[in-house]
């Protein structure tokens, strides 16, 4: 038997596991828990919301180029030492972030950043699949859903602790002692099996190059189009067209040259190419959910960003909960892909009740939506990531972690910026076809208008200046609740994105997460 046939860990499997995900854990916290902290860094540092938001666009601009390529990367250092490097040099960016005394010191350590950052997720990935045979593969990704799952939902609210009750600088402070945790960690338990060792000489400029203007572009577009007006801007409508050149460009690149700085050919896999469809879908749901109902909260119900946070704490810990007892109960009893579709049509259903907003909506209500979202997450990560890389040869790997991570991260960009827009656009919308009804021709209109502004000459109010008043209130009645509507319209449209995927999970292979063959 060869060494490459024989290889097997020489530490143990699930301290491996705990280590490299508590790694992944970190870098996907710090894509989320910058958010809340935006308004205090822009005050702090003298500039404006809409400056201050260069600190996240420049992270997600370097991690979306790197991610692609990091299989590349791993072969060309060593996959160990690459991941090593990363840590390591991610840690001292995330001080380097936190000593930072102006924005231009700030988006420049978040660029770098971004870039060591968008190496830890995919060899994090191989790493597991690697270590794991098939068979414990659902268990292991059990954990590493926790870090997938849980650190985009746990990451507004542990940046709204902290920067409420600290400074914004420790949300980039915290990095720190988990990452020499996690470095010192990963140099004693991960070693690099035979395939996966440093062998690549050949850098792939032209694939290199096409990748980090399309992927650059898309993320500046998608995290940058909300504030400029979309296509109505001249700047957005430059970055759409070199992504749609850049990516366009890459693909058919990437599938002529002989030797790719990624491999796409790996999608010739039918479990992958619909495990990549549909962690995209999940990642888009997962990542706008999580963000727009603590905008609700705060934006329509006056919450705090504390208190906003609070709302998706619940729903993270269930996620938590239910998360193992689907690796270990359900995988190895059901067909894998049964519990997908399950999953999709629970997150279906989940985000149809959640459509049922009100202007009344009380913390509870919400939470109890949050924690119904999440119920359907649980069932989805874990089963399809073990379909997705079940039939793959443990050579492409590290290309397949690389793609998969980038579907999932770019989807989530996607999801947010859609999400956003759709607030927008549908609150424009209703506000256009409410206003109708606040004319004096209208009789429920006159009868309300009227007896508030009685309660207010009551109150001591000149005539005039209470008709006044009174019609500023419901003004801002009529806009709170065409938000409302809004955001229902965004919960009704992830509800139907959920179920066009669901019947995807039919086309992965029959079989459960034991490493049999289909039909088992």
């Amino acid at each position: 038997m060869s060494d490459t046939q024989s290889w097997k860990p020489r530490h143990n499997k699930w301290a491996i596991a705990l280590a490299v995900t508590l790694v992944a854990f970190m870098e996907i916290l710090d894509t989320t828990i910058v958010n809340v902290a935006l308004p205090h860094i822009a005050g702090s540092m003298s500039v404006s919301n809409d400056e201050a938001t260069w600190t996240l666009t420049s992270y997600l601009v370097a991690n979306g180029i790197v991610l692609p390529i990091s299989g590349w990367l791993a072969r060309v250092f060593g996959r160990r030492r690459y991941f090593l490097l990363c840590i390591a040099a991610f840690t001292g960016c995330s001080f380097l972030c936190g000593i930072a005394d102006s924005l231009w010191q700030l988006i420049l350590f978040r660029l770098l950043q971004g870039f060591f950052g968008g190496g830890l997720q995919p060899n994090q990935q191989s790493i597991i699949l690697d270590t794991f045979p098939p068979e414990q593969r659902g268990r292991a990704f059990g954990i590493t859903a926790m870090a997938t799952v849980v650190a985009p939902v746990l990451g507004p609210t542990l940046g709204g602790l902290i920067t409420d009750n600290a400074s914004w600088r420790w949300i980039f402070f915290i990095n720190v002692p988990i990452g020499v945790l996690t470095f010192l960690a990963v140099t004693a338990l991960v070693e690099d099996p035979p395939w996966a060792r440093q062998g690549e000489r050949r850098i792939d400029a032209v694939g290199m190059g096409l990748i980090a203007l399309g992927l650059g572009c898309l993320q500046i577009t998608l995290d940058r189009g909300e504030n400029e007006d979309w296509l109505g801007s001249p700047f957005i409508r430059v970055t759409t067209v070199l992504t749609v050149v850049g990516l366009v460009s890459a693909v058919a690149w990437l599938l002529w040259t002989r030797r790719p700085v990624v491999d796409l050919r790996v999608l010739k896999d039918g479990n992958f190419a619909v495990g990549s469809l549909l962690i995209f879908c999940m990642g888009a749901v997962l990542y706008s959910s999580a963000v727009i109902i603590p905008q609700l909260a705060e934006t329509v119900l006056g919450y705090t960003a504390t208190l906003a946070g609070y709302i998706l704490s619940p729903g993270a810990i269930l996620v938590a909960l239910v998360i193992p007892l689907v690796s270990r109960l359900l995988l190895p009893r059901v067909q894998t892909r049964f519990l997908v579709l399950f999953g999709f049509l629970c997150l279906t259903g989940a985000l149809f009740y959640s459509s049922g907003l009100s202007p009344q909506v009380d913390f509870d209500t919400l939470v109890l939506m949050r924690m119904a979202q999440t119920f359907g997450l649980a069932f989805l990560f874990v089963p399809i990531s073990t379909l997705a890389y079940a039939t793959l040869p443990k050579e492409q790997n590290g290309d397949a972690a690389a793609l998969y991570t980038m579907f999932r991260n770019i989807s989530g960009s996607i999801g947010i910026s859609v999400a956003t827009a759709l607030v927008t656009q549908r609150t424009q919308q209703h506000t256009a076809y409410l206003v109708a009804n606040l004319t004096p021709f209208d009789q429920n209109f006159g009868i309300t208008l009227q007896h508030r502004a009685q309660a207010l000459i009551a109150l001591g109010r000149a005539p005039v200046e209470a008709t006044q008043v009174a019609t500023g209130t419901m003004f801002q009645t009529l806009r709170q609740q065409a938000a409302v509507l809004a955001y229902s319209d965004v919960f009704l449209f992830c509800a139907v994105m959920a179920a066009c995927a669901a019947p995807f999970a039919l086309l992965f292979s029959a079989r459960k997460a034991t490493g049999g063959p289909p039909g088992h």
